[in-house]
């Protein structure tokens, strides 16, 4: 297959574009650079510049070769910013969403893969979190998601387009090959937060709340490797080149890790201490988070194979030592 990968350069963009090369099909990667980077890709991969809200520019590069498919990952993803800004999020999340469906239905592409979130859900009404769970985001963010899936629904009817709308939970870890070297850029989520702390280049960092009801007090959330991710968008494309149906899928382990056990497991692997502070909960943080992926298991045969805590975080901390003094200095720039 030869896969346009948009938003191919980002985090987990670059986990599924090296996915597909390993599976033998043909990436072809479109991203603004706005958080990807070009050195998280290989020499000699097929690369082009540009932004899901320039038209044009996606309708060029959508028509550039015969593409079997697409994999939509050009978005923005921090759900506080979004309830800061939700124009941002309306624009390139929508509206760019909707730019790059009119590219791919004038190119002629048959085949659509989304990044989508467990946000779509909210707080959860039971657990573990199923497809059939009521989507009913708490933060714009994810309710930019899950419009794009209702876009995606009705496309599917009245367009013929075949996709998968695949729902992240909590996406961690690094390539466990130590080919992808590039760290997420203004990353907010736990694990690089903890292995920066580790690092020294941050002072601390905030457990938001030690008085939940688990088991040591600490929110409770569904960490799934990157690559697991990644082998999962390679799966869902094949299922569609073979003929499958449309699907919306959880993308997760079915277990969850306290951030207390998360954060005792890094000093455990990095040995170094890691300075923490307890403050206030954040709004909208539900104690417990897990998600049934039975359905995956089920249509891809998919399951998480580099989701356990000890290789999350030796992954996540083998790439922050090779990024140590540049990240830094990055950082922390001399006088």
């Amino acid at each position: 297959m030869k896969v346009w990968v948009v938003g191919g350069a980002g985090y987990i963009g670059s986990h599924v574009c090296k996915a597909l090369r390993k599976a033998g099909h043909t990436p072809v990667i479109f991203d603004n650079l706005s958080s990807g980077l070009r050195k998280n890709l290989p020499e000699d991969a097929i690369f082009r510049q540009g932004d899901i809200q320039d038209p044009e520019a996606l309708k060029k590069a959508a028509q550039e070769f015969p593409f079997d498919g697409v994999v939509h990952l050009a978005a923005l993803k921090a759900a506080g910013e979004s309830m800061l800004v939700p124009e941002l999020y309306s624009r390139q999340n929508i509206t760019g969403t909707l730019n790059l469906l009119q590219a791919v239905l004038e190119a002629g592409i048959p085949r659509f893969v989304f990044s989508s979130t467990a946000a779509v859900y909210g707080s959860p009404e039971y657990l573990p979190l199923d497809e059939k769970h009521p989507t009913n985001p708490e933060n714009y963010y994810g309710y930019t998601k899950l419009m794009i899936e209702g876009f995606l629904e009705w496309y599917g009817r009245l367009k013929g387009l075949k996709h998968v709308r695949l729902r992240y939970f909590n996406a961690a870890g690094y390539d466990p090959d130590g080919e992808i070297q590039g760290l997420e850029q203004n990353p907010g989520n736990l694990l690089p937060v903890v292995m920066e702390t580790a690092m020294g280049w941050r002072k601390q960092l905030q457990i938001f709340g030690d008085n939940y009801s688990t088991r040591d007090g600490t929110c409770i959330r569904d960490y799934v490797h990157v690559s697991d991710l990644a082998s999962a968008h390679v799966s869902a494309l094949e299922h569609l080149m073979k003929g499958g149906e449309n699907l919306t899928l959880n993308l997760g382990t079915g277990s969850g890790i306290t951030v207390k056990e998360m954060v005792d497991k890094a000093m455990e692997i990095t040995g170094r201490k890691i300075p923490f502070e307890v403050v206030g909960r954040r709004l909208g943080d539900p104690a417990s988070v897990t998600a049934s992926s039975e359905m995956a298991l089920a249509k891809l045969g998919w399951t998480a194979k580099y989701s356990d805590a000890e290789t999350l975080l030796r992954t996540t901390w083998k790439t922050y030592q090779s990024n140590g003094p540049d990240r830094y200095f990055e950082l922390n720039p001399r006088s």
